[in-house]
């Protein structure tokens, strides 16, 4: 799965959209006030309401201000790469235009100096808080830089210092408050983009659990259109094309049980294959909001995966009892047996009594095996695989075989390969699993009037691929419909044989994470090979 990847960090006056709207607003009003300055100098209704101290200079600072603001305000998309250095442009040119006209003009001071408030403010929202209290700073010096320049030319007019000072604080207190909103502004777009992008990758892992489920799921609004739908629901109503989209087509039967349910508001609960050669399911409906059929969701339930779990859980079951019944004739096995040792020390026992004897005593050792293997089956310990040199282990197992068992003049060989075999196994169980498998290959594994020829084979499938154990003998093989049932519970081709041996092999070589099969072998024989997860990669 790949999650949507977090957006670098970026400077305060970042290309956001938030910043982008900013900016435009901030450069539209610009040219509005460009437009106001140009309508002070030029028109001739303001040139009665005010006096034009420098015409001249109103009129020309005006219009090059008009056109830097157009300028400004087409170009705004290309501010967002280098904004800092643009805005630190436009602000300076709006403190110089405003100055010039507050020079240029008697009756307009104390408006253009609330114009340029604005400017301050509105920088200040996109600037680093050093640049706005610059720029507030400079607003206010260049008021102050009007009442002297009029003093000086003027030195009979009254133009006190109160007015500039209090417009200087103004700057300030402005300056200070759009730092703030903008601080809190910058942290809440980062903290709603941060939950967006969570949002995202939360919708992300949705679907992917989605799609992945076993169970069918499908949206279906009152249209029987299909919206979305996952894999195991494309799968089990007949994979059909992209571009078909209605249920009552693609589903006739599902469409049909919907509409029963929509109208009656209960659901068939029977089985129903939605598809030629698909598994049959279970249809559930349920409302995708209260009170509102609009968008309905439709699991469908694998009626095989369900009887699957009940089968395991089923096993499990009769496991538990299993173990519970072989604890309870363990005792009395145990006692029948000692009996029928002392009856066979008696020496009043005719041959016939000597034969029932005997015969008591080895169904007594065959049913303790099936006890055993019973309760190994039940107390089977947790498997703790390890990495481990396939060829190492081959010839460790059949010379501490040979040590422990007198094979006579039956033979048992390792075979191992040039190359470094690597294979994740317990090697507890692996050997429990091999030394059964070895033993039924030297039971069974020989032609008539012919020693037994076993090898315990360690190699690598392929040059990539998983490294395997095999059993191999020459005997006379197994016909193809018993190895069919070799591996099911209690069967067995052998009057003395329990039929779990080669079950519980498997049932080991599963909690590894490891394959047993059956393979025959071209000129007869047997071989029984596991196949191990992958440890390492196969090295010459």
């Amino acid at each position: 799965m790949s999650l949507r990847p977090r957006p670098a960090a970026s400077e305060p006056a970042a290309a956001s959209d938030t910043t982008r709207r900013e900016l435009y607003f901030f450069n539209l009003f610009r040219v509005l006030q460009a437009c106001l300055y140009t309508g002070l100098a030029f028109s001739p209704l303001a040139i009665e309401w005010i006096n034009l101290r420098y015409p001249l200079l109103a009129r020309l600072d005006s219009l090059i201000y008009l056109v830097f603001a157009l300028v400004a305000f087409l170009q705004t998309p290309l501010w967002l790469p280098r904004l800092t250095l643009n805005l630190v442009v436009a602000l300076t040119c709006d403190i110089v235009a405003a100055g010039f006209m507050i020079v240029a003009t008697e009756q307009a001071q104390s408006g253009i100096a609330i114009l340029l408030m604005v400017n301050i403010g509105a920088g200040a929202l996109m600037l680093s808080p050093r640049l706005a209290w610059g720029f507030a700073s400079a607003a206010a010096l260049a008021l102050l830089g009007e009442v002297v320049y009029v003093r000086f030319d003027d030195p009979t007019g009254r133009h006190g210092l109160v007015e500039p000072l209090l417009f200087g604080l103004a700057y300030f207190a402005s300056a200070a408050l759009c730092i703030v909103l903008g601080k809190q502004m910058r942290e809440t777009e980062a903290l709603a983009e941060k939950r967006g992008i969570d949002l995202a990758n939360l919708s992300q892992v949705n679907d992917l659990i989605i799609r992945r489920m076993k169970t069918g799921v499908l949206l279906v609004d009152e249209t029987n259109t299909i919206h979305q739908l996952n894999e195991a629901a494309w799968a089990l109503i007949g994979s059909p094309p992209p571009d078909r989209r209605d249920l009552g087509g693609v589903a006739p039967e599902l469409s049909r049980r919907l509409y029963h349910w929509r109208s009656s508001g209960k659901a068939e609960i029977t089985a129903v294959s939605l598809a030629p050669d698909t598994p049959e399911v279970i249809p559930r409906f349920t409302r995708l909001a209260p009170n509102d059929d609009s968008n309905v969701l439709i699991f469908l339930d694998d009626t095989s995966l369900v009887s699957r779990r009940a089968e395991e859980l089923t096993l499990a079951s009769l496991g538990r009892l299993s173990a519970s019944i072989a604890h309870e004739i363990r005792n009395p096995l145990a006692a029948i047996s000692y009996s029928a040792q002392l009856l066979a020390e008696s020496e009043d026992l005719t041959l016939p009594d000597k034969r029932m004897v005997e015969i008591i005593n080895n169904h007594c050792a065959r049913a303790n095996d099936v006890v055993e293997n019973i309760l190994q089956l039940s107390r089977r310990e947790r498997s703790r695989p390890e990495v481990i040199d396939l060829n190492a282990w081959a010839l460790s197992f059949v010379e501490e075989y040979k040590a422990s068992n007198d094979l006579g003049a039956d033979q048992l060989r390792a075979v191992t390969q040039p190359r470094h075999v690597d294979g994740l196994v317990d090697p507890q169980q692996l050997q429990q699993v091999v030394w059964n498998l070895v033993q039924n290959a030297l039971r069974y594994g020989r032609l008539p009037g012919e020693t037994a020829r076993v090898a315990v084979v360690a190699r690598q499938l392929g040059d990539k691929g998983p490294g395997v154990i095999e059993v191999v003998d020459r005997g006379p093989g197994i016909p193809p419909k018993v190895a069919a049932q070799i591996f099911e519970p209690f069967f067995t081709t052998h009057e003395l044989g329990t039929g779990l041996g080669l079950y519980l092999a498997r049932q080991l070589c599963e909690a590894n994470q490891a394959a047993l099969e059956y393979v025959p072998v071209a000129g007869g024989g047997a071989c029984f090979r596991i196949t191990l997860a992958q440890g390492g990669i196969g090295r010459r």
